[in-house]
């Protein structure tokens, strides 16, 4: 019988899955799997753009994928591209990162 633990290493392991919902993507100079969601925000706010030159984006990763957690305000590079944390929960082994970017227009 698998434990607690075990059942959620798995669940972990098949949403990060590329054939299922993961992709890479070089977060601060490393390659991991993650679903990167510019979407998710979105939904939660209605359907409505909280602004033209802003972009935000939701990272689900494995924590021991990511570097050390960062505070509201640090930077966080995905993909060359720097971004802003907004907020970063770890819950069992999975974090949730909200990131914003100024967009150059």
């Amino acid at each position: 019988m698998s434990t607690f633990k075990e059942m959620v290493a798995k669940d972990r392991d098949i949403f990060l899955n590329l054939d299922e919902f993961g992709e890479e993507h070089d977060v601060s100079g490393k390659p991991i799997i993650c679903v990167y969601d510019d979407n998710a925000l979105r939904a939660r706010q209605g359907g409505a753009e909280l602004a033209v030159s802003e972009s935000l984006i939701q990272l689900y990763a494995k924590c021991e994928d990511l570097p050390n957690r960062k505070g509201f305000g640090a930077e966080l590079m995905v993909d060359g591209r720097p971004y802003l944390v907004n907020t970063w929960d770890e819950d069992m082994g999975m974090a949730t990162i909200t990131l914003s970017a100024t967009i150059n227009v």
